[in-house]
């Protein structure tokens, strides 16, 4: 089973993009997509089935959604955490697939102070619980795979000492995604590639891809069962690195899996 998680920054202006790299490039049989930027309605559903895809969509008009695109169909679905308030913003959809549970994230940006920075910590604080009560990490297969807006160590960042105390890549935003992960979470890519200096986001201006002055900010988090049959992990560069079609600001992240 190969999962990919790709922050797509509005899956209507990205679709030539998906569709070649989908084809030509990188067959992916679960696709994780956050950012659609669309209502359920504006979704290509279309598209995706002529690609032998079955789509779930949890979505919003012009902000946030995701979405799975799954080739294996889906044992269960559920948009959202079941919470009005936390699924007023739609950033949350849960999916079984071949006995795996995956839930797609997109993490809210934050900001430096007030309401938006505090709505960030919160949210992860309710990931982390939801994750506690529908879940035996110690003994299923889950995958909680996207965009958390947090860079997690220095050799996530390409200048640590000048993004220190900004947004991605403050204190208390990296404290509560070191206490997600203490639940019982594994960061992929990180565990494969201990020492690599690997980004996934990197800003439209300044040319910052062809610099590499990006971050890590997008990851497959594994329980320690679905780490156990993780055979690769990695950054497919291919859908970053073009001009034409636009890409994402953001690049994808695929696992591969014994399953």
């Amino acid at each position: 089973m190969k999962i990919a998680t790709f922050n797509v920054n509005s899956v209507n202006a990205r679709l030539q993009l998906l569709k070649r790299w989908l084809i030509e490039k990188n067959p992916i049989d679960v696709l994780c997509m956050q950012e659609i930027k669309c209502e359920e309605e504006r979704f290509p559903f279309k598209d995706f089935e002529e690609l032998g895809y079955e789509c779930a969509v949890f979505g919003q008009k012009a902000y946030n959604g995701v979405a799975i695109c799954s080739k294996l169909g889906f044992e269960e679905v559920q948009k959202g955490f079941g919470d009005p308030f936390w699924d007023d913003q739609k950033r949350f959809l849960y999916a079984k697939i071949k006995g795996v549970d995956i839930c797609n994230v997109y993490a809210p940006h934050g900001d430096l102070d007030g309401e938006k920075h505090v709505y960030k910590l919160q949210f992860f604080k309710k990931l982390k619980k939801w994750l506690q009560d529908n879940f035996d990490l110690a003994n299923q297969k889950i995958a909680v795979v996207g965009d958390f807006n947090v860079a997690r160590d220095e050799i996530d960042v390409w200048e640590p000492e000048l993004l220190a105390g900004t947004i991605g890549f403050m204190d208390d935003e990296r404290r509560v995604f070191t206490e997600l992960l203490a639940i019982g979470l594994v960061d992929l890519f990180r565990q494969c590639h201990p020492d690599m200096r690997q980004f996934t986001w990197w800003d439209y201006k300044n040319a910052a891809i062809w610099r590499d002055e990006g971050m890590r900010i997008d990851y497959i988090l594994a329980s320690k069962p679905l780490k156990r049959v993780c055979k690769e992990v990695y950054v497919d560069m291919w859908p970053r690195r073009r001009r034409s079609p636009t890409p994402s600001d953001h690049a994808p992240v695929v696992g591969v899996f014994d399953i």
